[in-house]
C-alpha cells in the first residue's frame, strides 16, 4: 500500500516538472542582444546626471569649520566618594533589629506569650525614659539622617563639579596657548578668553 501511494504521488509530482520550459542558456541567446543588461538612454532615467554632477562639483557650504583638527588632550574626571560608599551601606528603612536577629525574636515570642510571661519580652528590659529616649534617637535617624547625608554629599559634589571646571579651563587655556596663532582662529579659545 505504502508503495503505490509513494508511486502514484510521484507520477503526480513529475508531471508539472515535466511540462516546464527550459530557460535558454546564455549561448543560446539572439545574437544581436549585448551580454550585459540593457543599456538605458539618458532620457529614460528619472534624474539628470548633469545637475547631480553641477551639485557635486559646487564647494560644500556649511558653518562647520576646522573639522580637521583634532583635539590632542584627554580629560577624564574620576571622583571617588568615601562617604557616600560608606553611608550606602547603612540601612535607615527598617528599625533596629532585634536581638538575636529575626530568627530568634519569632522563636522567642512562640515560646514565651506575651500575656503569660510580659516581662521576657524584648523591650521590657528597659524603662519609660529609656524606651523614650530610643523612640527619639529612632526618629531622629529616620528624619535627620536621609537631610544630613543630602546635605553632606550635595556639597562635596558641588565642590567636584567646580575643581572639574576649573581643571577643564585650565587645560583649554593651555591648548590654545600651544597654538601657533595663540587660538585666535579657534572658537573654543574665544569663548575662554570672553569668560
Amino acid at each position: 500500500m505504502r508503495l503505490t501511494a509513494l508511486t502514484f504521488a510521484a507520477i503526480l509530482l513529475a508531471t508539472p516538472l515535466a511540462a516546464q520550459q527550459p530557460d535558454p542558456s546564455p549561448a543560446q541567446a539572439s545574437p544581436t542582444s549585448p551580454a550585459g543588461p540593457p543599456a538605458q538612454s539618458g532620457s529614460d532615467l528619472p534624474v539628470s546626471l548633469d545637475r547631480i554632477r553641477e551639485g557635486l562639483a559646487k564647494p560644500p557650504q556649511g558653518t562647520l569649520k576646522n573639522l580637521d583638527l583634532k583635539p590632542n588632550f584627554i580629560i577624564r574626571i574620576e571622583e571617588r566618594d568615601h562617604v557616600q560608599a560608606i553611608l550606602s551601606k547603612l540601612e535607615f528603612k527598617s528599625g533596629p533589629a532585634p536581638l538575636g536577629g529575626l530568627y530568634a525574636y519569632e522563636q522567642q515570642q512562640r515560646a514565651f506569650s506575651k500575656t503569660e510571661r510580659p516581662l521576657q519580652q524584648p523591650y521590657a528590659a528597659f524603662s519609660g525614659g529609656e524606651l523614650i529616649t530610643l523612640a527619639i534617637e529612632g526618629l531622629m535617624q529616620k528624619y535627620l539622617g536621609g537631610a544630613l547625608i543630602t546635605a553632606i554629599t550635595g556639597a562635596q559634589r558641588t565642590r567636584a563639579e567646580q575643581e572639574a571646571r576649573e581643571e577643564v579651563a585650565a587645560a583649554i587655556v593651555s591648548y590654545c596657548d600651544a597654538q601657533p596663532d595663540g587660538g585666535r582662529s579657534l572658537h573654543l579659545c574665544q569663548e575662554v578668553v570672553t569668560r
